[in-house]
């Protein structure tokens, strides 16, 4: 048992993560349970949402559920179940004509200008004459 006051409160959270942890477990297996008992394309996509929701939460990792989404749409093609896009997509909307507003200028931090020196022309140096070893 924890004495000290933050490892207690660390047992009563890994408690509560633990709980939910299994709910959503529970709900992954009763999802493929109705799905195995009744193939249809609601159940299939039903847990497949429960295996992704898993993934976002961080239960299982990403090719786990890659892999058991793999299985479950093998089992639904042996099935014979017929995957139906449930997303429909809106008509287009005429735009609406709405009137522009008028283009806003950013304030500035003024800055102090820097003052230009007039720079002197290069003069061209003499090449240094090498000394001979006698």
């Amino acid at each position: 048992m924890p004495i000290i006051k933050s490892a207690k409160k660390q047992a009563r959270a890994s408690i509560k993560r633990r709980a939910k942890n299994e709910t959503i477990k529970k709900n992954i297996k009763n999802a493929l349970k109705t799905f195995i008992k009744k193939p249809t394309a609601t159940s299939m996509s039903k847990t497949q949402s429960e295996i992704d929701k898993a993934v976002k939460k961080g239960l299982i990792k990403k090719n786990t559920a890659s892999r058991r989404k793999s299985a479950l749409a093998k089992k639904a093609k042996a099935a014979g179940v017929k995957l139906v896009a449930t997303k429909t997509v809106a008509p287009k909307a005429t735009p609406k004509t709405v009137a522009k507003k008028p283009a806003v200028k950013k304030a500035t931090p003024k800055t102090p200008k820097a003052k230009t020196v007039a720079k002197k022309p290069a003069t061209a140096k003499k090449p240094i004459a090498k000394k001979s070893a006698k």
